[in-house]
């Protein structure tokens, strides 16, 4: 069975009745992420977040950078499997950890990683990069096609039915990255930790679409990153919208075959030059 899929016996109940057969889920384990400093040997636990297994140590360093936790892949000495689910990331002697901005309840659920946060300003992480202004210029017709490439990439979801997907693509339409997860938040925190191990960030070249809705924390996770263009197959939050406006990004939502719906940024795309959200 393919690693984050599990068989599971189940009924299956039709007018002609109801008969004993399998179905293939998507695994939702609990994470620990936990961090130390290289030469103090103390490891805190920062969060417990609810993930799909698979590319754990991704998901564990994108999570600490779109936190504002590390800056640069240098900053990460190593990753080391703990106990039980648990994976601690060796820091930099000279990584600060604040703790008290990270502080969360108990655990993060695989729906909503900003859930926890003790305050509203904790929300907010100051990105590295700003975004490059009115760039990249991308064609309609390749934003269109995106929902269709991504979906060609979903092998998990493909099985279960029950995986979120991110995906990085360059102005080709070539994909750079993708990554599925029960969480939409773990799915993004993989793609950009593999892209900071790649030596790839800011991704001011890239195209980002996500399988779902597009909230407050996949923006601020994106704008972390330097992804200027954000693509959802779904709807926006209106705090989305109003981040995605005020940081120069690129919001589109509802991305089909046939149409799109631009929330911000409607100066990078090629073909509505006049839109200028």
């Amino acid at each position: 069975m393919t690693e984050g899929v599990t068989r599971l016996d189940v009924q299956r109940v039709d007018d002609s009745g109801a008969c004993a057969t399998s179905d293939d889920l998507a695994v939702e384990e609990p994470l620990e992420i936990r961090v130390s400093r290289d030469g103090d040997g103390i490891p805190r636990t920062i969060a417990v977040t609810m993930r799909t297994p698979g590319n754990d140590a991704e998901l564990a360093i994108g999570y600490l950078f779109t936190e504002g936790i590390v800056r640069r892949g240098d900053e990460i000495v190593g990753v080391h499997a703990c106990h039980g689910r648990a994976l601690r990331v060796e820091l930099a002697p000279t990584v600060s950890l604040d703790l008290a901005r990270l502080e969360r309840h108990s655990y993060t659920s695989s729906s909503c990683g900003a859930c926890g946060k003790t305050s509203t300003s904790a929300l907010h992480a100051t990105p590295t990069w700003m975004l490059p202004e009115g760039k990249p210029i991308v064609d309609g017709a390749l934003v269109r096609a995106l929902p269709g490439l991504l979906r060609d990439e979903q092998v998990l979801f493909a099985t279960t039915g029950g995986l979120h997907a991110s995906a990085l693509f360059d102005l080709d339409g070539r994909l750079i990255a993708m990554r599925e997860d029960v969480g939409r938040h773990n799915a993004l925190d993989k793609v950009i930790g593999g892209e900071l191990l790649a030596g790839r960030l800011p991704a001011h070249e890239r195209i980002l679409i996500v399988s779902g809705r597009v909230s407050f924390e996949l923006v601020q996770k994106a704008l972390m990153a330097g992804i200027p263009i954000v693509a959802a197959i779904g709807a926006p939050s209106s705090l989305a919208v109003e981040w995605a406006r005020e940081n120069g990004m690129t919001l589109l939502g509802f991305v089909g075959a046939e149409r799109f719906n631009v929330y911000a940024g409607g100066e990078r795309l090629q073909r509505h030059p006049h839109i200028w959200l």
